[in-house]
């Protein structure tokens, strides 16, 4: 189990988005063509070291808005008990609560958000929402929190005035650091992206993670950055990710 320090070179791209002139991607390439993949259920000891079977949804998950919230609950209401473990806690007490900051998210019930169905569960270990995405034909990009399908991808705003007056918005696309979490960052016990053993993925992020992208960035945009992660892997991933392990 090695963890890499932060603070390692990583290479850029940017380019305008095909869809809005007024929106410029900047891509962590060094990042999107790493071979991390989720060993959520593979060995993944959890980012609680008194929790491994949880993986990262330990705390429940912070909605990004009304919209989030109101997309996962209408599939919340198509789950049964078949699929969700605590589904008659669930409606019984509610599956969402108010943290301490007033923000809204799901709630963590017996140590992990309330979509977690333990190994022993006969309709099937993990999030609740993700499986009954599988299950369904549909992509847990569509079934889950923006939070959880999102991580470990980061996708982050800013305004840049380039001199001339006219402004742009700056989307960068990039890794979901430990530090991304702010000081609780450095109480969690193991966090997946730095470290080799989750380095292990058959296919680049860019790929394996190309419904996310394609959320985050539209379709167009997407595949302006596969031409760019391929033409970054053609010429050796200059600046690789130090925590690949092949």
């Amino acid at each position: 189990m090695v963890e890499i320090a932060l603070g390692f070179p990583r290479n850029f791209v940017e380019f305008t988005n095909p869809d809005d002139p007024d929106e410029v991607f900047r891509c962590d390439l060094t990042w999107l063509t790493s071979r991390w993949t989720c060993i959520f259920g593979q060995g993944c000891p959890g980012i609680y070291d008194t929790s491994p079977e949880v993986g990262c949804c330990t705390l429940g998950a912070h909605f990004s808005g009304d919209e989030d919230e109101a997309r996962v609950r209408q599939f919340v209401e198509q789950l049964d008990p078949t699929e969700w473990e605590m589904h008659d806690e669930g409606h019984r007490n509610g599956w969402t609560e108010v943290d301490a900051d007033g923000d809204r998210k799901t709630r963590a019930f017996g140590g992990a958000c309330i979509f977690h169905n333990s190994r022993d569960f006969t309709g099937g270990y993990g999030c609740a929402l993700h499986a009954h995405a599988l299950a369904t034909g549909l992509n847990p990009v569509e079934t889950k929190p923006d939070v959880c399908w999102q991580l470990p991808l980061r996708r982050t705003f800013r305004e840049v005035d380039p001199g001339d007056g006219k402004t742009y918005t700056e989307t960068t696309i990039s890794e979901y650091t430990r530090s991304g979490w702010g000081p609780g960052g450095a109480d969690l016990d193991w966090y997946c992206t730095s470290n080799t053993e989750a380095h292990v993925g058959r296919e680049p992020v860019f790929r394996s993670s190309s419904a996310e992208l394609i959320a985050l960035m539209g379709e167009a945009g997407y595949a302006l950055l596969v031409n760019h992660c391929d033409a970054f892997i053609a010429a050796g991933r200059p600046v690789p990710h130090p925590a690949d392990t092949n």
